[in-house]
């Protein structure tokens, strides 16, 4: 299957015009805009003779009228606030052209469309509120109980408000599909860096999460002397420091962590600290490298607890890797070749996507195009015509290759 690459650049620059800020978008979940851009896909999908929905948490569905091999595909639509214009859009319009040009190319099959609502997590309850509903794994309970991050309201006030209220929420039919497909900015720096084209990814990351916290004794910052203070913040602080000695000596080839919050209590400057907390994350997509990872931080806590201050560790969150099918990454590799000789590669990826939600129950496939700068999550986020048009190119290739038997 060829791409018509000027099409998937009007429709991606058209999706730009929709709630857009300086040179992104500002197009959360279930905005006006974020609604105005659902719609537009609805149509779309219905335009090419989709039966198309918009489900009762907010996924655009579109499902091609036919009994032979389908492959599904998509990404999300919405966007971070205030950020980049091709996070998710580009994997939604891409898997919209590839349901177009199996349609022209007359294959039997075809390609089912899905953008999911929220995997930027503006809502609370689930992590991937939109391709986790798809995936049978959110409950009513969850439902009732989600609210916005930012503080619009519940979401089910939200829903009510775009008139989805009383829909049902789709399921994913598992027995339907050849496989699923997604494609990504890549949001890092590997393929600039390295002058190539396309990621072809191996495994998403799984994604631990700890919340320590420091118990001191708050105090006088001018009369109490240096050598009997329990003070929380510095403790902290010495946390922080043998976190980064020590895990560089265990981590993985792709390993990250990151202190993300950290808070002092009261944080005032004539004040010694009586609390603290910090946030500790790191991602890989080896079990046995987050197990080594743990047990040190563990193993840090411990030794930092055995000083002044009280320190404790607590499980925020241990996600499971995803594993994207060998098979098809041979498909992605052989369409890359095809479109891209020599500037591809196979790599992990680092961020979370909708893929490693439906990947434990159907093949599932993902790729990445370069991202200008390594620049994500902002409005300065691009990536130029010539490589989106490029990634189009081999994502419809490879979809092509399923839905014909050859990939």
């Amino acid at each position: 299957m060829i791409a018509n690459t000027q099409r998937v650049l009007t429709d991606l620059h058209y999706l730009r015009s929709i709630g857009a800020y300086k040179t992104g978008v500002h197009r959360p979940t279930l905005s006006a805009d974020d609604m105005i851009a659902r719609k537009w896909l609805a149509d779309q999908l219905r335009a090419i003779g989709h039966t198309s929905t918009i489900d009762g948490i907010a996924n655009v569905y579109g499902r091609v009228p036919s009994d032979g091999p389908i492959v599904l595909a998509g990404s999300h639509i919405e966007s971070q606030n205030h950020a980049g214009w091709l996070d998710g859009a580009l994997g939604v319009v891409y898997a919209l052209e590839a349901a177009r040009v199996a349609k022209e190319t007359g294959l039997s099959g075809g390609v089912d469309v899905i953008a999911f609502a929220d995997e930027e997590s503006h809502f609370s309850g689930a992590s991937f509120l939109g391709s986790e509903s798809f995936a049978g794994d959110v409950s009513e309970e969850v439902m009732d109980g989600s609210v916005c991050r930012s503080g619009r309201g519940r979401l089910r006030d939200l829903l009510a408000d775009a008139g989805l209220a009383g829909r049902e929420r789709l399921k994913i039919e598992t027995d339907r599909y050849k496989a699923f497909f997604e494609a990504h900015i890549e949001q890092g720096q590997t393929l600039e860096t390295e002058d190539l084209k396309i990621g072809v990814v191996t495994s998403i990351v799984a994604i631990w999460q700890y919340r320590i916290t420091f118990k001191g004794i708050q105090n006088h910052a001018g009369t109490t002397k240096m050598a009997i203070r329990r003070d929380a913040g510095k403790a902290l602080m010495g946390l922080w420091h043998r976190i980064e000695e020590e895990f560089p000596n265990i981590c993985g080839p792709h390993s990250v962590w990151t202190v993300g919050h950290v808070s002092i209590s009261p944080g005032q400057p004539s004040i010694i600290p009586g609390c603290a907390e910090m946030i500790v994350q790191f991602r890989d997509a080896e079990p046995a490298t987050l197990d080594r990872l743990k047990a040190k931080l563990y193993e840090l806590v411990r030794e930092a607890d055995d000083g002044p201050c009280a320190v404790t560790i607590e499980v925020m969150g241990e996600s499971t890797p995803a594993h994207m099918s060998k098979a098809l990454q041979s498909t992605l590799i052989d369409a890359a070749r095809t479109h891209a000789p020599d500037k591809w590669l196979v790599m992990p990826s680092g961020a979370g996507h909708d893929a490693q939600v439906i990947a434990p129950l159907i093949p599932s496939a993902m790729m990445f195009v370069p991202s200008i700068g390594g620049i994500s999550h902002h409005w300065t986020e691009n990536t130029s015509d010539k490589d989106i048009a490029l990634g189009a190119q081999v994502f419809v290739d490879a979809i092509g290759r399923v839905l014909s038997g050859s990939g």
